[in-house]
């Protein structure tokens, strides 16, 4: 039947003319205008209207003070044979266990268990969820708040000078730092720290550095420690070198943000100023770019990061705004 009667307005109406013709003008504009959300180029929308039409999750903070901090000293110097210098920063007593030659797959189980077995808080711990699946092993009593060089080195006589090619199924060095004192698990949320360290070889001349590094919480938990990316000051005028306050002030907000580590300060080109309007501080971080580049009034008009232009999915703040306005009081 509706053959037929397409038929029969093909040949006794204009109207079927009409329609076609007036179907094929709304399909045209609806793919210009973007009505139908499919992938085609769109040459008539607003920025504005492209800009809000997603939105942005903002993600809830958990501050946890971190106990442990680990450097390595002088890497380009660092290898498989010649060993590594490491320097601790701890806020309490602790122990140093190195790794040699762990197994990589021994390591993620043993991080697994760490959530859903039993709790990694001493050297033990992990030894007995590795199964011994290291070469050596190494271990140091880290004084509270000491800034000791430690040297690790790899005995000579298990004659490894090369871990092979990638994929490999060992890490050249695993540090564990844990809290000596089992009153001070009590205290902290963050009770070990993995780090996964990288050394060159005969096969990998890539300096030595940090690859991964795991904080393992006391209720089961365990994060990956990412690096953030701060904006770089490419100011061109002079200006006199910042005060001994703003350098505290921005040593407390990269502690906050898990970012500084041992003494080092700041860098004098960082800015603590926001890329866009170049007035607010920085204070909210953009993912999965990971870049901490807006202030709180710029956030909520980008979509995208103004420093890599890619989409932000989430985003969260480095510190509320009563924190903010204690460091302008401890300042003044």
């Amino acid at each position: 039947m509706a053959a037929v009667f397409l038929v029969t307005l093909y040949e006794y109406s204009p109207l079927f003319y009409i329609a076609v013709v007036f179907t094929c003008f709304i399909v045209t504009t609806g793919l210009v205008l973007g009505w139908f959300g499919w992938d085609v180029p769109v040459i008539l929308r607003n920025s504005e209207e492209t800009q809000f039409s997603t939105r942005v999750f903002k993600k809830q903070m958990r501050q946890v003070k971190n106990p442990f901090g680990l450097e390595i000293m002088n890497p380009s110097t660092a290898s498989i044979t010649t060993g590594l210098t490491l320097t601790t920063d701890c806020l309490e007593d602790s122990h140093l266990t190195c790794y040699w030659g762990c197994s990589v797959q021994k390591l993620y189980e043993a991080l697994q268990k760490h959530a859903y077995c039993f709790r990694i808080s001493t050297p033990q711990a992990l030894e007995d969820a590795l199964y011994s699946e290291y070469l050596h092993q190494e271990q140091y009593f880290i004084k509270k708040d000491s800034k000791e060089e430690i040297y690790c080195q790899l005995p000579r006589d298990t004659k490894i000078e090369d871990f092979g090619m990638v994929p490999r199924s060992r890490y050249p060095l695993v540090a564990l730092l844990t809290l000596a004192d089992e009153d001070d698990r009590a205290i902290y949320d963050i009770i070990s720290m993995v780090s996964v360290i990288h050394m060159p070889d005969k096969t990998y001349k890539l300096p030595c550095r940090i690859l991964y590094q795991y904080l393992l919480l006391a209720q089961g938990q365990f994060h990956d420690l990412k690096q953030l990316f701060m904006s770089a000051n490419n100011n061109s005028t002079p200006s006199s070198g910042p005060s001994p306050e703003e350098k505290n002030a921005d040593r407390s907000l990269l502690e906050r943000a898990g970012l500084c580590e041992g003494e080092a300060e700041p860098s004098e080109d960082s800015s603590k100023d926001c890329v866009v309007c170049q007035n607010g501080s920085v204070n909210w971080v953009l993912l999965p770019c990971r870049h901490a580049c807006l202030c709180d009034g710029c956030v909520p008009y980008f979509q995208q990061c103004p420093m890599c232009r890619q989409f932000v999915q989430e985003s969260f703040a480095l510190c509320s705004q009563k924190e903010q306005d204690k460091d302008k009081l401890k300042t003044l």
